[in-house]
Order: C-alpha cells, then structure tokens, then sequence
C-alpha cells in the first residue's frame, strides 16, 4: 500500500516521505479499514517533530494521523465479520499504534471505529476524532447536564471550538465564542453560536459579560492569553477546560483570584483520559452525528503525496479543516 511515514523526528520536508510499504493484517481485536480520507490535527506535527508527550523512540517507521474515515475491509480474530463492509469514522489510531490513517489502509483496534452514517460524508468523518472528541470531555461529557446552561468557547472558528459550539447548541445551553474575524465569527455562528465577540474589540469583555457574567463552563484554547477575560466571565463553580499549550510558555495562575471563584481548571489531553470517560465523549460525537448536528469547517484537500504542506498549513494554523486523501 502507499503510505506517508517518517522515521526519524524532525520538519515535514525533511522526515516525511510517501512510500510502498506491506499492507498490514488486522491481529486480535483490530479491523483493517480502507481510508478515503485523513484528517490532520495539531497532535500529528507535534508527535512528528517530537514535541510534548508524543517523542517515544520510533523503533522502525510511524504512519502519521489519528483521524481518518473509510470501509473495513477486513478484520482480525475476536471481530464480527458483519463489519467487513462498514463505512466508518476512526480516532486515536495512530495512538500506540505504527499504522496512522495518512495511508491507503490503517490498522486499529476495532473499539477505536464507528459507525459512519449514511448521510455523512467520509471527509465529515474525517474531522472528527480528536477535535469533536476533545470538545465533548471540556463540556463534561453529560449533554443532559447543559442544558440551560452558559458556555464560553475561546477560538471559536478552529476545530475544537466549532464542535464544542456544536455540541453545547445542541445540549440546550446558550453558547458565546470569541473570534479573531467577521469570517470567522460567520463560522461560529453557523456552529451554533449565540453570540460572538471579536477578541481584539475593545469591549470584548463588556459583551462577553452582557451575555454572562458567570459562565458554567468555558472551552479555552489559549489560557495565558485569555485568562484575564476568562476571570471576568468566571462565577462559582466555573469549570475552565483548557487543551492546548501556548508557545510562549505556561501562564501564571492566580490562584488566590481562582480560588474565591471556587472556580475549576481542567486540563484535557486525550491519551490519558480513562477508557469509560473517552467512551462517553465518543458516544456524544456520535449521537450528534446521527441527528445531523455536526458539520465540517471549510475544508483544505492535500493528496498523499503533499503530506508535507498538509502538516505546514495546520502548523500554520490554517483555517478550516486540513484533509489527505490517500
């Protein structure tokens, strides 16, 4: 099969490479799926130049990309043989795991594959995984415990946001998101937003507050950046779920401001959530698949063989949803 790899660390141009490798067999427990699209996150080029938790010694060759949809084709001993056949969406495969989905087959434990319904597209399923998955744990994985609710969600044009946005309108709470753009506020608003707010507006915070001045929860992005924003909005019991990390270094926390809110940090990273609460977000993700609730960012389409500037334009911070179609 072809495949995109790397074996060794380093820059896009530099360590990956398209290559004619053994198509793998499912083992015990795995299916082996026919991916027809491969979606790109942040985690991909962070593991591929060794950045954060992701740097484990390579011992041959890694097959990038967690997200991916496409047909089982074949499965493994202890795997219904009713599922050959089945279009799916997949996440996490390249977690402890050498075939990612930036290839023409992927193997994977069976238990990391859905359904895919027949009105979703592949390239749909393709943006799932870790984005729709990660909004669904900062919401708190219960869309029964929304509603009603307030929710903040910091960026809410990148891919988290959009899926978090989506999956709160959807629980019943009244949703705010914070934007860099009027295009991307467009984007937010088709999400589900009910109000947005441009971060570099002056008044940002003022409306913000308009809209709330005690969010239950806030989905944030950057925290150092927007701390400040995040307290003015922050009541009892604010639950701030944060995912991701800030090149310019860790925050200060102000610990004796937070504390007087009674006020939660969350911290989220999906390899070391528990199987049981991983279970409940991808089971929120594909409810709301089902009803027709979740919808694709723009998207930006890359053949295998350009794997390289597909993981640049997510590096740098494309807008929209960076897709490899093998």
């Amino acid at each position: 099969m072809r495949a995109a790899l790397y074996r060794r660390r380093g820059a896009a141009a530099e360590v990956l490479s398209v290559e004619d490798i053994p198509t793998p067999a499912p083992g015990p427990g795995e299916v082996r799926v026919r991916i027809h699209a491969s979606g790109v996150n942040p985690t991909d080029w962070k593991a591929r130049k060794g950045a954060g938790v992701s740097a484990e010694p390579l011992a041959t060759f890694q097959v990038p990309h967690h997200d991916g949809a496409g047909v089982i084709d074949a499965v493994g001993p202890g795997v219904s043989s009713e599922r050959v056949g089945e279009r799916v969406w997949v996440y996490l495969a390249a977690f402890q795991n050498q075939f990612g989905t930036a290839a023409e087959y992927a193997v994977l434990p069976a238990a990391r594959t859905r359904k895919l319904p027949a009105a979703a597209s592949f390239e749909l399923g393709a943006c799932l995984g870790v984005p729709a998955v990660t909004a669904a744990h900062c919401l708190g994985n219960r869309p029964e415990g929304l509603r009603g609710q307030t929710v903040l969600v910091s960026g809410g044009a990148g891919a988290v946001g959009h899926y978090a946005i989506a999956l709160a309108h959807r629980a019943g709470a009244r949703v705010a998101a914070t934007v860099s753009s009027e295009a991307k506020g467009q984007l937010a608003r088709e999400a589900g937003a009910d109000v947005v707010v441009n971060y570099h507006d002056p008044d940002s915070v003022k409306k913000l507050q308009a809209f709330s001045t005690s969010m239950d929860r806030i989905v944030e992005v950057a925290l150092g950046a927007n701390l400040e924003q995040d307290l003015a909005v922050a009541g009892p019991r604010t639950i701030i779920s944060v995912y991701a990390t800030e090149s310019q270094g860790d925050p200060v926390l102000p610990t004796g401001r937070l504390m007087a809110l009674n006020a939660m940090l969350h911290y989220v990273l999906l390899y070391g959530v528990s199987e049981v609460e991983l279970a409940d977000s991808v089971n929120w993700v594909q409810s709301a698949l089902e009803a027709g609730a979740l919808t694709p960012l723009p998207l930006h389409r890359y053949s295998l063989e350009d794997v390289a500037r597909a993981h640049d334009a997510v590096e740098e911070q494309a807008v929209g949803k960076v897709l490899v179609l093998p």
